[in-house]
């Protein structure tokens, strides 16, 4: 493989790193995209409830509610052939032990100029377990279609290089450039460019440190998206707020429903920067190592469905004529800022860690802030 050299490379084959190779090679940049499994969009841009944030879900911090509702028109007309606009989306309150009480959201919504219609009768809630109900106006993306879309986009454009497979395993600063040593397959090459974007979410420090750069403070979950079906349901979904609830809600177009529980979905938790699970085998699965995670769906060793204890605790707030039926589950590594701990905020954000050559950070928060790369790149 000759030695190449890039304005930009882009790390992680996920929705933000596409976006922002594509938008860089808009501007007329030649950008390399690696990714280290064999097909975009295979982990968290693909396995997350598919919920296109309005802002409803975070009360407790106002910054990401509004950085969610900022992007949301612009990415909703941008994919509209991907979005379900025409589902009905309750938010409601939970009577017992909610960090946010009925007054408090309402405050919240009418703060931000989000749609908040309070419903006092409906024959699928139940009332005595929800403090109030309420109709608001939020969204579901395809994640199946997004893919196929950015995967199409990316591959025809002709100032990226997508290369799947790709692992890089050194890095080193020569003058104004990097100088990365990559491997795919069996074949291994070398690419220079001035600046490198790591967009890689649950492997960020990892690259970081290959990078000869300062960590980021994060914490992982292996999580677990569960996918349901509910004649009575379908069509609709609900968020009970704020604290150790849950929500189910349509999954983009695809006619199912996704379900999550705060409770239930994170099954392992690691406080390391670095993720460090035990059923990380390196040494029998090179392909899922702390530094460079696998697919948790495909993995033998990924942990029992908790689908039947999310849906026990969400079947406390319907009415009993409702009945769901669970039909398969996906998992992902889930990253997340530790400072998210206090307000349970999910910002974006993009973090130039070394200034010459340059290495930006992008770390996810929602994926309608996808245009946040525009402000930093």
């Amino acid at each position: 493989m000759p030695h190449s050299s890039y304005d930009f490379v882009i790390l992680g084959g996920g929705i933000f790193g596409c976006y922002a190779a594509l938008y860089l090679a808009g501007k007329g940049a030649k950008v390399a995209l690696l990714e280290k499994e064999q097909h975009l969009f295979k982990k968290a841009s693909l396995v997350n409830q598919a919920r296109l944030h309005s802002g409803y879900h975070y009360p407790r911090s106002l910054a990401t509610a509004a950085m969610s509702d900022e992007h949301k028109a612009r990415f909703t007309e941008e994919h509209k052939a991907f979005v379900n606009a025409t589902f009905e989306k309750f938010y409601a309150i939970e009577r017992f032990g909610s960090f946010t009480d009925a007054a408090q959201f309402e405050r919240f919504c009418d703060y931000l100029d989000l749609r908040c219609e309070r419903v006092y009768e409906h024959p699928l809630f139940n009332f005595e377990r929800l403090e109030a109900v309420y109709q608001t106006e939020e969204y579901s993306f395809d994640p199946v279609l997004l893919r196929e879309h950015y995967k199409g986009r990316v591959e025809k454009h002709p100032g990226i290089a997508l290369m799947t497979g790709t692992e890089v395993f050194k890095a080193e600063a020569d003058g104004g450039s990097w100088v990365i040593t990559y491997k795919t397959g069996d074949k291994q090459g070398e690419m220079c460019t001035p600046v490198v974007v790591n967009a890689t979410y649950a492997a960020s420090n990892a690259l970081n440190r290959l990078f000869e750069s300062p960590d980021i403070e994060l914490t992982h979950e292996i999580s677990e998206i569960a996918f349901v079906d509910s004649p009575q349901f379908r069509g609709k979904g609900l968020t009970v707020m704020d604290g150790p609830f849950g929500s189910i809600m349509p999954y983009g177009l695809s006619g199912l429903l996704s379900l999550s529980s705060v409770a239930y979905t994170h099954h392992k938790i690691s406080y390391d920067n670095v993720p460090h699970f035990d059923c990380m085998q390196p040494e029998t699965d090179p392909n899922c190592k702390p530094e460079a995670p696998g697919i948790c769906t495909d993995c033998p060793r990924r942990p029992e469905s908790n689908a039947r204890k999310m849906l026990g605790q969400m079947k406390h707030y319907f009415d009993d004529s409702v009945h769901f039926e669970h039909l398969f589950s996906y998992y992902t590594i889930k990253s997340k800022l530790k400072a998210s701990y206090i307000d349970d905020g999910r910002p974006t954000e993009i973090s130039l860690l070394r200034q010459t050559p340059k290495l930006y950070c992008l770390f996810a928060g929602k994926i309608n802030s996808i245009y946040e790369v525009e402000k930093m790149l």
